[in-house]
């Protein structure tokens, strides 16, 4: 069975970066929002077993969305991916729920990692 992953990104060029890494090594990329509104949206119509988003985009940002997506299932799994130098933003992603936090630019093997480690 494929684990059925959202990846969530406002920068088109970053989902379809995500979505080769994944789909290289076997995940199965089941949607993808440019925003977190529509990455609450998709996680309600699509149940994946884990979402890869980033924390700053327009609508809703990053950890907004982690937490609105934790309140529709507490045990949904979510990585964290954006930019070097926002520590702040990391503690408050993992305290919000995140399962991981991938710095960009992002090596691939980081990324298979961190999807391994947060779907066991």
């Amino acid at each position: 069975m494929s684990n059925k992953i959202l990846v969530v990104d406002d920068a088109a060029f970053m989902r379809m970066m995500v979505k080769e890494v994944l789909t290289k090594n076997g995940f199965d990329v089941i949607g993808e929002a440019e925003n977190g509104a529509q990455a609450v949206e998709k996680f309600r119509e699509l149940s994946p077993d884990l979402v890869i988003m980033d924390i700053t985009m327009p609508e809703l940002n990053g950890i907004e969305a982690l937490k609105e997506i934790r309140g529709v299932n507490e045990k949904a799994k979510v990585i964290m991916c954006s930019a070097m130098g926002q520590q702040a933003m990391v503690i408050e992603a993992i305290q919000a729920g995140a399962k991981d936090f991938i710095v960009k630019p992002f090596q691939a093997d980081r990324v298979c990692e961190a999807v391994k480690k947060a779907l066991v």
